[in-house]
């Protein structure tokens, strides 16, 4: 079986390892139009901050594609996939044939159509390891940094940098940070920790133009600056799948096998629609864990096996300056809030069960909260009581504790 991989990251190293764990003869071939290892995108704002260096980002070791024969074609952009033939189409006309194929092809970052942004000379992106490179080389200690977005990228960008500049001002149109994350509650415990560290945040407003090194508000105000970040949202790199005729509403169609509508062709991570099993809506999830099972699913499945990806949901795990955050499911249903020194809870149910949490703060064992929501346990089935002061297996009945234990179903 010749195997053809279009993408390097999460997705792309869940599919080797789904087809591994069936066939170790195939031919597979991982193609990416970025010139590195995979690596692990979230930890770019790491190596700004001096936490982290290229090699520990590797998200697999030095050996992963020897190892698991692969062959890789990095610095390559996959532009055409001819269906009939079966073969991806290089942007040097190299032609690479297969028998199965992935896409996994991420996203990228969206672009507003602000007044003046092309004519700023030092802008930047925060996705890749080459935007991190490139932003780390215009910072110096007297640099005015304004970041356009106050979402995860847009933040973790504003941590690895404060340090290393003069001043770090964040503008978002919302009403609070991390709007699509956090509720109000929690936005503002995150907002006061970052603003301590020296981030000044103007919310409720948005740039209406560009002038030299100086952004004009909507609202008046006038933000100085000498480097801009952009990181206002991202949207699923979809065209090369739509011109081989995929159906992409939003994100590339799949089926709980991960397969698209196209024959022999499959697609898995920031670039698909997945099913929020909270909510039953198809939704572009374009998280880590999630392309990764993902992607595994899609291995395990081109290389012959029956395998379901039908547990997605959204879900944050991150920290700033040492504040841990992590959110799952969604936030529509009755809710429990705890609020004390040693951070903040929200739990919210509905229909006898979890749906979604927020953990600012006292984060652990957030992962019983996690396969609540993901095995979606009847909460009369538990000690649901215990859980919500403090999640541990004790809550469980001894059968549930043996099977998380990976003991034997009884």
């Amino acid at each position: 079986m010749n195997y053809v991989i279009i993408g390097n990251s999460a997705a792309a190293i869940g599919c080797v390892e789904g087809i591994r764990q069936l066939d170790s003869e195939g031919s597979i071939t991982i193609i990416s139009d970025e010139p590195y290892h995979t690596y692990s995108r979230p930890l770019i704002s790491y190596l700004l901050y001096g936490k982290t260096d290229e090699q520990r980002m590797k998200y697999r070791p030095d050996d992963f594609y020897e190892k698991n024969g692969c062959k890789t074609i990095l610095g390559k952009k996959t532009v055409d996939i001819c269906t009939e033939k079966k073969q991806a189409i290089l942007e040097d006309g190299t032609q690479i044939p297969y028998d199965k194929l992935l896409i996994a092809t991420g996203s990228r970052p969206f672009v507003p159509p602000i007044k003046g942004l092309d004519q700023v000379q030092n802008q930047f992106r925060f996705m890749k390891l080459e935007d991190a490179k490139a932003l780390e080389k215009a910072l110096t200690p007297d640099s005015r940094v304004l970041i356009l977005g106050a979402g995860l990228i847009g933040l973790k960008c504003a941590e690895g940098i404060r340090s290393r500049v003069q001043s770090l001002t964040v503008v978002d149109l919302a009403p609070r940070i991390l709007p699509n994350v956090l509720d109000e509650q929690a936005a503002s415990i995150v907002q006061k920790h970052l603003e301590k560290h020296g981030i000044e945040f103007i919310l409720s407003d948005s740039v209406a133009v560009f002038q030299a090194q100086q952004a004009t508000l909507k609202s008046g105000k006038k933000v100085p600056f000498d480097v801009l970040v952009v990181a206002v949202g991202v949207r699923p790199n979809t065209e090369l799948a739509a011109k081989a005729g995929a159906v992409c509403p939003r994100g590339i169609m799949v089926d709980e096998h991960c397969k698209t509508t196209l024959t022999d062709i499959y697609a898995a991570g920031d670039c698909t629609e997945s099913i929020d099993i909270t909510t039953g809506e198809a939704k572009i999830l374009a998280l880590l864990p999630n392309a990764y099972m993902q992607g595994e699913c899609a291995g395990l499945c081109m290389a012959g096996g029956q395998k379901y990806y039908n547990q997605a949901i959204p879900m944050n795990a991150v920290g700033f300056f040492e504040l841990h955050i992590i959110t799952a499911g969604n936030y529509g249903g009755e809710e429990y809030i705890q609020l004390d020194e040693s951070g903040y809870k929200k739990l919210v149910t509905k229909d006898n069960l979890l749906k979604g949490y927020i953990l600012v703060g006292q984060v652990e064992r957030a992962g019983i909260y996690t396969a609540l929501i993901r095995e979606r346990t009847p909460l009369d089935t538990i000690d649901f009581e215990l859980i919500k002061q403090k999640p541990q297996l004790m809550a469980f009945s001894k059968v549930q504790r043996a099977e998380k234990l990976g003991g034997a179903k009884i």
